[in-house]
C-alpha cells in the first residue's frame, strides 16, 4: 500500500503525518527539525512513501535537501496553494492539522511544488542579501546622522560616500557634544562600508569567474550585481520551456482579471523575487537614462515611453530583460546591438 507525508515546519519542531492512500491515518509525530530526525522518523519499513510534502519556507531548502539525499521522494510545495487548500479543508489552524492537510495534498496530487536552488545559486543569493543589508544600513545610519545635525541648523548637504565623514567633521568641529555624538556613529558607518567593500570584491570576483555571468554582462546596463542576481535566481535555464515565462515568474506581466463579459488587465503581479525584480528595474532605468550607445533594445523601450510614460517604459524593458538574458544564457550568445544581427545570427 501506498503512504503520504505531510511536514509542518517550526523552527524547533516539525509535526508528521502519515497517510495511507485511502485516507487513513497511519502515524502523527512532532520531530526536531533536522533532516537526519525526520529520516529516522520516515525510514520505517511500514510504510512505503510515494510522496512527501514540506511547505516552502525558512527551513525548507535545508530539509529539502537532506531528504532527497536520503532518497525520499519530497516535494517543496507553494506556500499559497498550500494555504488556499488548508484554509478550504480545515476551520482550526494547528501545526498537527497543517501537517494533515499537506499529507492529503500528497495523497490526492493537488499541490504545486517549487524548484529548490542548488547550493551554489544559494550561497550566490547569501553573498548579495547581505551586500544589500550592509549597503541598506549604511544609508540609513548617514540619512540618521543628516536628520541629527539638521536640528541644529548644520546642513551635510550632497557629498560623495568618500567624502562623507570629513563634512560631517568639519560640521561638529567647534561643538564639543555633538562630536562626542557624532564619533560612535561614525566609526558603525565605517565599519559597515569596510564591510560592504569587501562583500563587493567578492561578488566582482564570482561574477568575473562565471560564464553565464560574463555573457550577460554584454547587455548595456547589466553589471556584476544584477547578473550574479540573475543566475543565482534563475538557477537552472532549462526549467523554463519559454523565455517569456521569466518575467511572469519575477511578477513582471500584468493581472489578468477577467469574470463573464468583463476583462481587465492591471498592473504588473509583483510576485515573484522582489530583489531581481527591483535590480531588473534599475537595470532599465541604467540602459534609458545612462547608457550613451542606442541599441534596439533601448529603441524600442523609447518607443514605449513616448505613448505610455518612462515609468511603464522602464517596467516593460525590466520585463523584456529578464526575457533576453534567459536566451542569451540558453543559446549561449552574446548580445546583439542591432536588429540586423539578430536576424543575420538566426539565419545562420
Amino acid at each position: 500500500m501506498k503512504h503520504y507525508a505531510g511536514l509542518d515546519v517550526s523552527v524547533k519542531e516539525t509535526s508528521v503525518c502519515i497517510v495511507d492512500e485511502n485516507g487513513q491515518l497511519c502515524r502523527e509525530r512532532k520531530v526536531v527539525s533536522h533532516p537526519d530526525d525526520l529520516v529516522a522518523m520516515l525510514s520505517d519499513p511500514a510504510f512505503s512513501l510515494e510522496r512527501v510534502g514540506v511547505e516552502a519556507g525558512p527551513l525548507s531548502q535545508w530539509l529539502f535537501e537532506g531528504l532527497a539525499k536520503a532518497g525520499f521522494p519530497v516535494f517543496c510545495i507553494e506556500t499559497r496553494h498550500t494555504k488556499a487548500f488548508l484554509d478550504a479543508l480545515q476551520q482550526n489552524k494547528s501545526d498537527r492539522n497543517d501537517a494533515r492537510g499537506i499529507a492529503h495534498m500528497m495523497r490526492v496530487g493537488l499541490f504545486k511544488d517549487v524548484h529548490v536552488k542548488t547550493l551554489t545559486s544559494q550561497k550566490r543569493r547569501a553573498l548579495l542579501t547581505a551586500r544589500s543589508l550592509l549597503q541598506e544600513k549604511a544609508i540609513d545610519l548617514e540619512n540618521e546622522m543628516r536628520g541629527l545635525l539638521r536640528n541644529f541648523g548644520l546642513k551635510v548637504g550632497k557629498v560623495s560616500g568618500g567624502t562623507f565623514e570629513r563634512r560631517i567633521l568639519e560640521l561638529v568641529e567647534h561643538d564639543t557634544e555633538l562630536a562626542e555624538i557624532m564619533e560612535p556613529l561614525l566609526a558603525a558607518r565605517r565599519k559597515l562600508r569596510e564591510g560592504l567593500a569587501k562583500l563587493e570584491k567578492r561578488v566582482l570576483a564570482e561574477a568575473k569567474q562565471d560564464e553565464v555571468c560574463k555573457r550577460l554582462m554584454t547587455v548595456p546596463g547589466v553589471g556584476p550585481i544584477v547578473s550574479l542576481a540573475y543566475v543565482s535566481t534563475i538557477d537552472i535555464p532549462s526549467r523554463f520551456r519559454h523565455s517569456r515565462s521569466v518575467g511572469a515568474i519575477l511578477g513582471l506581466t500584468p493581472v489578468l482579471k477577467q469574470s463573464g463579459e468583463m476583462s481587465r488587465v492591471g498592473h504588473v503581479s509583483l510576485r515573484g523575487d522582489a530583489m531581481m525584480r527591483r535590480l531588473l528595474y534599475e537595470a532599465a532605468q541604467s540602459m534609458m537614462t545612462r547608457v550613451v550607445k542606442w541599441c534596439w533594445l533601448k529603441a524600442w523601450a523609447m518607443n514605449i515611453a513616448k505613448r505610455h510614460g518612462s515609468k511603464k517604459a522602464k517596467v516593460a524593458l525590466a520585463r523584456r530583460l529578464a526575457v533576453v538574458m534567459h536566451r542569451m544564457w540558453v543559446d549561449g550568445t552574446e548580445f546583439r546591438w542591432t536588429r540586423e544581427d539578430t536576424v543575420s545570427t538566426a539565419a545562420a
